[in-house]
């Protein structure tokens, strides 16, 4: 319970939860379990246009909101994508977010992360000397 008063970045705080509430209308879900809302008017807006946030399913990471939904939260798109889906195009591949800093992470070969050890260099490479 004191986690989600105190925290904003393991989904919403109770003080959102309650705006959301009363100033929000819920708009759809996405395929991470974020849930998108519109406010119920303009009372609120600076600039004319209904306001529209994303409340997170866990941790708060913008790269998890997928193309569709970001363009619908930038005003880009008019209907949301639970009315009118985005066309995907058939060399588009499934919206990924961030990994970096997690465990799942890619991390090369010979990287810190891996244990730091690479192969022996293979003789092409020659070391610059100051002449």
């Amino acid at each position: 319970m004191l986690k989600k008063i105190f925290t904003w970045w393991n989904g919403a705080t109770i003080g959102i939860r309650f705006t959301v509430g009363r100033r929000g209308v819920f708009i759809g879900k996405d395929e991470n379990g974020n849930s998108y809302y519109e406010a119920k008017d303009t009372k609120d807006s600076y600039d004319g246009r209904k306001r529209r946030w994303v409340i997170f399913e866990g941790y708060a990471e913008a790269s998890k909101v997928s193309p569709d939904w970001h363009g619908w939260l930038h005003h880009t798109f008019e209907e949301p994508p639970t009315v009118e889906p985005l066309k995907r195009q058939a060399w588009e591949r499934d919206h990924i977010p961030n990994l970096t800093g997690t465990v799942h992470a890619w991390r090369p070969q010979g990287s810190i992360a891996r244990g730091g050890e690479r192969q022996k260099a293979t003789g092409d490479y020659e070391a610059w000397r100051p002449e």
